[in-house]
């Protein structure tokens, strides 16, 4: 076995399981993240949703969580903070008038335009610790189990 293999000999060793060792690396990209959006007042969960619109330029409150991940209920919360700050519109689907489609303001792209350098900032402070071809590898395998 490698020196730096996990010990599998019955000894549950919290800081080799990947549950903790996610946290601990989720809790080091969250505060980077808070330090670097702090002054624009936006959270991991807005800035997703806002760059998320970006890309699709328009796109139902549905498959927004769906594309991001997020549950009703949390997909809720973050539109409707996004909606009252002014940074999207929520208008009828012009193709299907059950449905309401959102998109940016100006206000929200402005936002997102001066977010973006501060969401690259976070991934370069996030990953420092590791080499350039670490970093690719890292982000091929969380990629792979995500």
């Amino acid at each position: 076995m490698p020196d730096d293999a996990p010990d599998k000999s019955g000894a549950y060793v919290l800081d080799e399981q990947i549950g903790f060792l996610l946290r601990r690396a989720h809790q080091r990209a969250t505060s980077i993240f808070a330090g670097n959006f702090g002054p624009l007042k936006l959270t991991p969960t807005q800035f997703t949703a806002l760059s998320k619109i970006a890309d699709r330029g328009r796109v139902s409150q549905n498959h927004l969580g769906r594309m991001t991940a997020m549950d009703p209920a949390t997909m809720k919360g973050v539109i409707d903070r996004l909606l009252d700050r002014g940074l999207i519109t929520r208008n009828p689907d012009p193709d299907d008038r059950r449905r309401a489609v959102l998109e940016l303001t100006n206000t929200g792209l402005a936002l997102l335009q001066e977010a973006v350098p501060k969401g690259f900032l976070t991934t370069e402070e996030t990953l420092a610790p590791l080499t350039v071809d670490e970093r690719q590898r890292f982000l091929a395998l969380l990629s792979k189990i995500s």
